[in-house]
């Protein structure tokens, strides 16, 4: 059991803006832990296996550790090899595969209760990603076992009819890999064109439907999925195609009901913003505070890993003062 320590800093989360809090944390002789309920940067592991990022890799650095890649563009093994070595050489505090369930408090001390133990601690910070929750698509036949919210590797839709639903990078990446990999690709975009898609990737998909080798329908949905076919939606009415897979690559969302559960204030509008002080990072919960991706609530592409790191150095500097001004 963790009860007979009193960290100064629980860190929930153990991906790249988690880690960075954990080495900001022992850079201040602050006493820390880190709680992941997968593995280490599981919201990476969970990526396209072949996926390239977007920023370059000094941006993604964290504690000042240079992240050196072959790539003008580091890859998803790249960065799981950088943050393995990075949790390595500092031999960060982190226990993975450990579920936060509850948290409660007390006076100053807030008990934090796992999946595996209970832990105390004087501040919390809520570093989790958005990447367990997909965004459904609502419609009959979602729950059938060949539609996929993640997609990994391209080998294994050889051959097959896919559908690929998304207008962004990772419905772009799934319908061009699985096409050059032998599938039949169908894309439903709901928009008018393409959206956001990284700029090498936008112009080969564009020419891959231009030259009718992806099928693509846009201003659609799918309204319907059976076990060989799907129901679409399009302006010019009902489409329906032969299918073997659905890829719903519609993005994912932050676990609100971890926050609500915990008590951090969300708005009440469609973007569920958590209440959180921009200078600090501190919620509505006393020294409970927010990093990373969680902060923006459903606009999941407002913060990433290059623009939240700062979020760390805010936090633990906060703390590391409040202790000071306590000692006074």
């Amino acid at each position: 059991m963790g009860l007979d320590i009193t960290y100064d800093i629980l860190i929930i989360g153990a991906g790249p803006i988690g880690l960075a809090a954990g080495l900001e944390a022992q850079k201040e002789g602050l006493s820390y832990l880190i709680l992941e309920r997968g593995c280490l940067v599981n919201s990476i592991y969970n990526y396209p296996l072949n996926m390239t990022f977007f920023s370059t890799s000094e941006r993604l650095e964290i504690g000042g550790v240079p992240f050196t890649s072959l790539n003008a563009k580091p890859t998803r093994s790249e960065a799981m090899e950088y943050y393995r070595r990075v949790a390595d050489t500092f031999d960060l505090n982190i226990n993975l595969f450990e579920e936060v369930q509850h948290l409660q408090p007390e006076g100053e001390i807030y008990h934090i209760q796992t999946s595996k133990s209970t832990y105390k601690a004087r501040n919390v910070v809520v570093a989790v990603g958005f990447y367990g929750i997909p965004n459904l698509l609502h419609v009959p036949g979602e729950d059938l076992a060949k539609v996929r919210h993640y997609y990994f590797d391209p080998h294994y839709y050889f051959r097959q009819k896919v559908l690929v639903v998304g207008a962004n990078n990772s419905a772009a990446d799934a319908a061009l890999e699985t096409w050059r990999k032998g599938a039949e690709v169908t894309l439903v975009v709901r928009q008018p064109e393409l959206g956001s898609i990284k700029y090498w990737t936008k112009p080969d998909l564009e020419n891959r439907i231009k030259a009718g080798e992806i099928k693509a329908y846009f201003n659609a949905s799918v309204t319907e999925v059976r076990a060989q076919e799907v129901d679409i939606q399009t302006p010019e009415g009902k489409v329906t195609v032969a299918n073997d897979f659905v890829l719903a690559m519609t993005g994912y969302q932050p676990d609100f009901s971890f926050l609500e559960k915990i008590g951090v204030k969300l708005t009440e509008d469609e973007k569920r913003y958590p209440q959180y002080h921009p200078d600090t990072m501190e919620t509505n919960l006393p020294r409970v505070y927010l990093a990373g991706v969680i902060c923006g609530g459903m606009d999941t592409h407002v913060w990433f890993i290059e623009n939240s790191r700062e979020h760390a150095i805010k936090i633990v500097r906060h703390i590391k003062h409040a202790q000071e001004a306590a000692k006074v």
